[in-house]
């Protein structure tokens, strides 16, 4: 039995060239995907979450996610890397939150999904 091919390597050329026209810079969709790596790590959208509802220390998010303090600061150098949390220092404790309204978005939209 002979199997067919394909001879055509592009159906619709146009369309083609709008998209790869339209396509943004390699660099940008690479950091895009990095930034979604970071999303997949359970701890650490635990920690985002937790993030959306208020600021806290590394103490309190230890204890509210039953995750030792190493272990959350740990997710916390990966998060402020990739500009996702940002921290305040008051006295010997230091805060983190957000780093903007961006993060809350995103998660929303990729729980949202979720529970479709």
């Amino acid at each position: 039995m002979e199997i067919e091919k394909c001879e055509v390597t592009v159906i619709h050329e146009e369309t083609v060239e709008q998209v790869k026209n339209e396509m943004p810079e390699e660099d940008k969709l690479i950091e895009t995907a990095e930034l979604f790596k970071v999303f997949g790590d359970p701890t650490r959208i635990k920690i985002i979450c937790a993030l959306m509802k208020a600021e806290m220390c590394v103490c309190d998010l230890s204890a509210l996610l039953n995750v030792s303090q190493s272990a959350i600061s740990h997710q916390l150098k990966t998060l402020k890397q990739t500009r996702l949390v940002k921290y305040r220092r008051d006295g010997k404790v230091i805060y983190y939150s957000l780093d903007d309204e961006h993060i809350a978005k995103i998660f929303e939209s990729g729980y949202e999904h979720v529970c479709e």
